[in-house]
């Protein structure tokens, strides 16, 4: 059963990555082409501050068509699918202890508080920190220190909700579901609260290029295109895990279903209801 849910985690991820390209593709890729245009009509402007014009023109090692949609569909199935494998072995995990301890809980609503719960951990709290940013959003001698600090918002993130729903677990025998919920949601959310103070903040939206003078040569980056591309990149991911948390319900009953025909009896606790 546990390479069967490694196949249904691969298979949920195939399909959520292939739904987040197409929303991608249609919503995000215009917001990222006008930060391209952007970025290339400030770099034109501090060229010709600079009296520099065309001294740095190069072609593209591959074009904007080749980016946006060959680039942007394997790595956004190539995502779903790693996803998709995480997601099958946490659940394997999870459900070995679940479906053992409490035989009436539904495993498809398992898979779905973990992909609510994946999609908040993995994505939602480290972008409270970090947001995504659209191209020429950022300084280039940053990049190291905001790529550390995300992958560390990150992990803290992923390990404080692994340590608050073994902590859930511990305390529901004790004190009840409802208190151990609380407690438990309290404890992630004060130290990923600690994590977000200590770590360091990045503000580097572009402001308007000025001359020596004090003339504005240049806006600065549009704020609209900014909050467009979070909330793009916001709901994009809300489409990816659900999607995956979905699939992977769907695939389980059919699991189930395929077993209980095979056997001609009643799955265990190891099987889909």
């Amino acid at each position: 059963m546990e390479k069967k849910f490694i196949g249904a985690g691969l298979v949920s991820g195939l399909v959520a990555g292939l739904f987040a390209f197409v929303f991608a593709r249609i919503f995000i890729e215009p917001q990222v082409a006008k930060a391209i245009d952007y970025e290339s009509g400030r770099s034109h402007a501090e060229e010709i501050l600079a009296g520099e014009h065309g001294a740095h023109e190069h072609g593209e090692v591959f074009t904007r068509s080749v980016q946006e949609n060959i680039g942007a569909g394997v790595g956004s199935i190539v995502f779903g699918l790693a996803m998709g494998a995480i997601f099958a072995v946490v659940f394997t995990v999870l459900w070995a202890y679940v479906g053992r301890r409490y035989p009436l809980v539904d495993p498809r609503l398992v898979a779905g508080l973990l992909a609510f719960g994946g999609f908040v951990a993995v994505y939602l709290v480290p972008f409270g920190k970090y947001p995504a940013n659209p191209p020429a959003v950022g300084n280039d001698d940053t990049i190291g220190s905001r790529s550390g600090s995300y992958l560390t918002m990150t992990l803290v993130s992923l390990v404080v909700a692994i340590a608050a729903v073994v902590l859930a677990f511990w305390l529901l025998p004790r004190i009840g579901g409802l208190y151990a919920l609380i407690v438990s949601t309290v404890g992630y959310l004060a130290v990923v609260g600690v994590a977000m103070a200590v770590l360091p903040s990045f503000d580097e939206v572009p402001t308007a290029l000025r001359s020596p003078d004090g003339t504005i040569v240049f806006p600065g980056f549009p704020g609209d295109v900014v909050g467009t591309f979070r909330f793009y990149s916001i709901a994009n991911q809300m489409i990816l895990w659900a999607v995956l948390g979905l699939v992977f319900a769907v695939v389980l009953t059919r699991l189930s279903r395929r077993s209980t025909g095979a056997q001609g009896t009643r799955p265990d606790a190891a099987q889909v209801r």
